[in-house]
């Protein structure tokens, strides 16, 4: 009976190891049932009948594709290499598992020929210094696109790059010519500017310089002319005076040397007397009260 028992539970113990199915974090599990979706299978243990039922795992995880470099004509008649990367990801709802798996056949395969088609779509519209110059603006609608046409797969896309826009060898060269000299232009131009910054720092400072100049000497002339002005005030206040003075002394000096008889009236200076003799001064009338005369000599 012992051979019995053991033969009955060896293959009892073989269908149980071989019906164990483990998913990971970063999956979930479609559990079919004779070719018929049973349930989800959420990450852990799980244990499926051998030969009748069946487990698919599914990354949930976010996931990049290269939509591969492809030529494709711009719009002004320029064949570009152009290539791209899409970031995506299964969301982990039941609905969007079983989507991925049931609604679409190889869902990385049509989203990398999804985003060729729509890249060529895309960029036959642009010349190619405008698909070079708007990268942003072709993310964006690449980005527009595959989200709407991958929603009912269960995707959902998290971004797209354009890895590169690249011209022929030919246009290349003749661009990087044209580059080149709009630099060294551009160059030029500074190194003009700077020199005229340069030249017109040294004419300001020069006319400053003048202007300086200018209004120094205008100073030191208002002050000549001032100090002119005061000399000749002073001269009008005190020198006429004492000339008229010295005319006086020098005609009375010049009456006792010749001995010439002078007659005084009464309580006059002698100087004025003199001064009315040089014709100076007028003499000043007084009443006489006496009359004298003196002899010299």
């Amino acid at each position: 009976m012992e051979p019995i028992y053991i033969y009955t539970l060896i293959p009892i113990v073989i269908i149980l190891i071989v019906g164990i199915r483990i998913v990971r974090p970063t999956h979930k599990g479609l559990i079919e049932r004779l070719g018929k979706y049973r349930k989800l299978a959420e990450p852990g243990f799980h244990w499926i009948i051998p030969l009748v039922d069946r487990l698919y795992l599914v990354n949930i995880t976010e996931q990049m594709v290269d939509a591969e470099p492809q030529e494709i004509i711009t719009n002004d008649n320029l064949n570009a290499t152009v290539d791209a990367q899409v970031y995506f990801r299964v969301k982990s709802d039941e609905e969007s598992v079983k989507g991925s798996t049931y609604d679409v056949n190889n869902y990385q395969y049509q989203i990398v020929n999804l985003a060729r088609t729509t890249l060529r779509n895309i960029i036959g519209t642009l010349t190619l210094k405008s698909a070079n110059s708007e990268r942003g603006k072709i993310n964006l609608e690449l980005h527009e696109t595959l989200h709407k046409e991958t929603k009912d797969w269960g995707i959902e896309i998290i971004r797209t790059e354009l890895k590169q826009i690249d011209p022929p060898s030919d246009v290349q060269e003749t661009m990087n010519k044209v580059v080149k000299a709009e630099n060294e232009k551009i160059a030029a131009i500074d190194s003009a500017t700077a020199a005229e910054t340069v030249a017109d720092g040294i004419k300001r400072a020069k006319i400053k310089e003048a202007e300086g100049y200018k209004r120094a000497k205008i100073l030191h002339a208002e002050g000549d002319a001032e100090a002119i002005k005061l000399v000749n005030n002073a001269a009008d206040k005190y020198f006429v005076g004492n000339a008229q003075m010295l005319r006086k002394l020098e005609a009375m000096e010049t009456a006792l040397q010749s001995n010439t008889k002078i007659v005084v009236p009464n309580g006059a200076d002698l100087v004025n007397v003199m001064g009315e003799m040089a014709g100076v001064l007028p003499l000043h009338k007084k009443p006489l009260n006496a009359t004298f005369a003196a002899n010299h000599g």
